[in-house]
């Protein structure tokens, strides 16, 4: 029997077909409640022939028994290689739970089997709920308060499972009896630990429509890094990854969609809450009102936080970096590269080195920035993608890495460190690999339409995966300098070095200057008018200085003491006044077209509550291509117009200075930066529109509701 061939049928007819094969090659339990001594042999002579190969099972005591007390017995299965795995109580979509049947003394009973914390195997949109490698079953028994007992009592019976690969099934059967269970043995102690433990208070389920939602008690205090419900009702919900989490408090709130196949009914549900790292509680819910409510939670597991398979999450990045290199936040930085491609020359050695340097210079940037927002947001900070620019600090540091650049291109003096392609570096290498550093700073504001997925992706994986993306993200963005670098074909299409450099380098200091005016603009915005003032008393200072050296340079002398001399106290200046006079302003909405309202979650739902389409749109100031959809699609008077037409909603999400509340709820619609724009049709989920808008994108999405 092929696993794949179970996969033709879903939810109970996978199971019933199944259960209707294993009865082929096992004798149902019921056969042993058949009274004659013949029909019981024939029956452990067919569980015998089932054997155990794949996966053994061995039979252990916790001790002698107790009379009026509880005694433990184990059943330890133990794959006879990696590959195969059993199964859950609920199986879920396909496979086989563990039937058993036990033949213990007049009086004694056998309790419900308690399982250790499941994992999950999706295979072509079915949900299996196994073990893999060695897992233990404990069975309580309850002994009779007036139980005579002699030594460890004669334990028989039959149990039977399913032993499986990603490919084939095979039924196992096993007879169990007194031979192989003893006083002691087993890891009782590590076996009891991980079994997921009752939770003391009673949990809550309602069905609503297509779902069934459980209201769970769990402390605020437990981490939750991946949390993923077991539900133990066969033909209750969809097993598929599908589920929705909330914390409200000391309550975890899920949603689940019912399965297509049941009545959608249930006296009560049980199951197992696995906290994401094998770990969880089982818990038993009654009947009763579950309201949504609290913080939402994006897992991997949820409608909106399942991830893509890797492959493409990783083309994703690599091609997310390609766009970089022609998004307009970073055009002023592909001057850089220009200069430094042309000036490679003929030397294919030279042209090789600096292309593995500014490479070099890139990946580490993306990765050190995506490592430092993963560190940051472990630690519990509300932060995404170009999240430095949120930080006065740093933009002034950029501000004045423009201007000093600016100054460089434009001939005013000669910077060593940087390849600008003046030929006076101290090393093409050393500054090639200066230039990619700047170029994957000024790049994270941009955020093309083929990385949204991974760097939202990237917030949900395991670290070393996220980081992996940062670095492709890297390699896209440095990609094509490197293949001229190795391309001598390529390279020979690049104009020859000559006089023609030093003007392309002083025409290049136009955009560099736009892009530092950019910034100024950008230190008001996010630290008001006092705040700017200050930074430009700062940077003229910087300018001056910067005038000297380049006049000093010229005459040959020492020039770079001077720079300390005179840009010291403007420097100190900007050390104490500008911490002074931070005070952001807020976002005037009345200048907006749309006349939007300000984002926030209560916003949001009154919104979507009155029945109107709505819209909401995340930006930032120190995003260019949140300001070029602007202009191009939303602040258009044909957009006003069509809103005003068909009574849309506008809300707005300003995350130019740091704003936990729009950061989470980015996290939670899967992306990492922004822009994001969404629109909401009455009654319906979001829909995440491209990050790239059309002019007329707007308007008729608007028309549709007329």
């Amino acid at each position: 029997m092929t696993f794949a061939a179970s996969y033709l049928v879903r939810g109970a007819w996978v199971n019933a077909f199944l259960l209707a094969l294993a009865a082929l090659f096992l004798l149902p339990v019921a056969a042993f409640a058949q009274d004659t001594d013949a029909e019981r042999e024939r029956a452990l002579t067919r569980i015998e022939r089932a054997g155990d190969e794949r996966i053994s099972v061995d039979l252990f005591a916790d001790g002698a028994p107790q009379a009026g007390g509880t005694w433990m017995l184990a059943l330890r299965f133990t794959p006879s290689a990696p590959e195969w795995h059993g199964y859950w109580e609920n199986p879920g979509d396909a496979g086989l739970g563990m039937q058993l049947t036990l033949d213990l003394p007049q009086g004694w009973e056998a309790g419900d089997p308690l399982y250790p914390v499941p994992k999950r195997l999706l295979i072509a949109d079915l949900m299996n709920h196994i073990y893999e490698g060695e897992y233990a079953v404990l069975v309580p028994v309850e002994v009779p308060a007036g139980a005579v007992i002699e030594g460890v009592p004669q334990v028989t019976g039959v149990v039977e499972y399913l032993a499986c690969t990603d490919e084939i099934c095979v039924p196992q059967g096993a007879v169990l009896n007194a031979g192989q269970i003893g006083t002691s043995g087993g890891d009782f102690a590590k076996w009891r630990a991980q079994v997921a433990p009752m939770l003391d208070a009673a949990a809550r389920f309602a069905t609503d429509g297509e779902v069934v939602r459980l209201g769970i008690p769990l402390p605020q205090s437990v981490r939750l890094s991946d949390p993923y419900v077991f539900i133990a009702n066969t033909q209750l919900v969809d097993y598929a990854p599908f589920q929705y989490f909330w914390r409200d408090g000391d309550r975890l709130v899920v949603e689940i969609p019912l399965s297509e196949f049941g009545t959608g009914e249930a006296d009560r549900v049980e199951g197992i809450l696995s906290f994401g790292s094998e770990t969880g509680v089982r818990f038993v819910a009654q009947a009763g009102e579950v309201a949504i409510g609290g913080e939402r939670i994006v897992t991997m597991n949820s409608a909106d936080g399942v991830t893509p398979p890797l492959w493409t999450l990783i083309l994703g990045a690599l091609l997310g970096g390609l766009i970089l290199n022609v998004m307009p936040c970073v055009f002023p930085i592909l001057s850089l590269k220009a200069l430094s491609l042309a000036r490679a020359g003929g030397s294919e050695q030279k042209a090789k080195a600096e292309g593995l340097a500014y490479t070099a210079g890139v990946v580490l940037a993306c990765v050190a920035l995506g490592g430092v927002m993963l560190a940051l947001r472990a630690a519990g900070e509300q932060v995404g993608w170009a999240f430095q620019l949120q930080s006065p600090t740093v933009v002034v540091l950029l501000l004045v890495l423009a201007t000093v650049i600016t100054m460089n291109f434009a001939g005013i003096f000669e910077l060593p460190s940087v390849d600008t392609g003046s030929g006076q570096g101290r090393s093409g290498v050393r500054g090639a690999f200066a230039t990619g550093l700047l170029a994957a700073v000024a790049a994270t504001p941009c955020t093309g339409p083929f990385m949204a997925a991974a760097l939202g992706a990237a917030l949900l994986l395991p670290t070393p995966l996220a980081l992996m993306l940062f670095a492709t993200l890297g390699l896209g963005l440095a990609l094509p300098f490197l293949v001229i670098g190795f391309s001598p074909a390529l390279r020979k299409r690049l104009p020859k070095p000559g006089p023609w450099m030093n003007t392309f380098r002083r025409a290049m200091a136009i955009p560099m200057g736009l892009t530092a005016m950019a910034l100024i603009w950008l230190t008001v915005q996010l630290g008001g008018r006092g705040f700017g003032l200050f930074a430009l008393v700062m940077l003229f200072g910087i300018v001056l200085a910067l005038f000297v050296v380049g006049r000093l340079q010229q005459a040959g002398k020492m020039a770079w003491p001077a720079f300390g001399l005179i840009a010291a106290p403007f420097l100190i200046f900007g050390a104490f006044a500008l911490p002074s006079s931070y005070a952001p302003e807020a976002r005037d909405l009345s200048a907006s077209l749309l006349e939007p309202k300000a984002f926030s979650r209560e916003t949001l739902a009154e919104a979507r509550a009155s029945g109107q389409p709505v819209f909401v749109w995340f930006t930032a100031d120190w995003c260019v291509t949140c300001k070029v959809n602007e202009s191009v699609a939303i602040e258009r008077e044909a957009t006003a117009e069509a809103f005003q037409n068909a009574g849309v909603v506008a809300i707005v999400g300003d995350w130019t200075v740091r704003d936990e509340e729009i950061t989470q709820f980015l996290t939670e619609q899967g992306a990492a930066g922004v822009p994001l724009y969404l629109w909401y049709e009455p009654g319906e989920e979001a829909e995440q529109l491209p990050q790239v808008l059309t002019p007329d994108m707007l308007t008729e999405r608007a028309r549709r509701n007329r």
